[in-house]
């Protein structure tokens, strides 16, 4: 059973970059035909796709965001990231990690304010 955990800070200035981590349990995140996504939540408001990484390390990110983020993965830890850059109060939102096999972190909330 794939779990997922996402952590980093919960409150981020605004023009700065939010940075999260997602860290996958139970198994490996370069097994083969998985990829690990990151979704987010903004207060009000319906899920967001923002990006995923692949198994094999390959990146795709959503058009409307594809400029301010990016993601990475660290193989010897078994996590991967994501950073957005230039954050506004409309970034604010519960942020998910995921798998496309259906496992779900519990999310973390972040608030952009000064």
């Amino acid at each position: 059973q794939v779990q997922l955990q996402e952590s980093g800070p919960g409150l981020v200035k605004p023009s700065q970059t939010l940075s999260l981590t997602c860290t996958v349990s139970g198994g490996s995140i370069t097994t083969s035909y998985y990829y690990w996504r990151w979704i987010r939540q903004p207060p009000g408001k319906g899920l967001e796709w923002m990006g995923s990484i692949s198994y094999e390390g390959n990146n795709g990110y959503s058009p409307s965001l594809k400029s301010r983020t990016s993601i990475s993965r660290d193989t010897s830890t078994n996590q991967f990231s994501l950073q957005l850059s230039s954050v506004t109060p409309e970034d604010t939102a519960v942020y998910y990690c995921a798998s496309n096999f259906g496992s779900w972190g519990q999310g973390i909330q972040v608030t952009v304010s000064s």
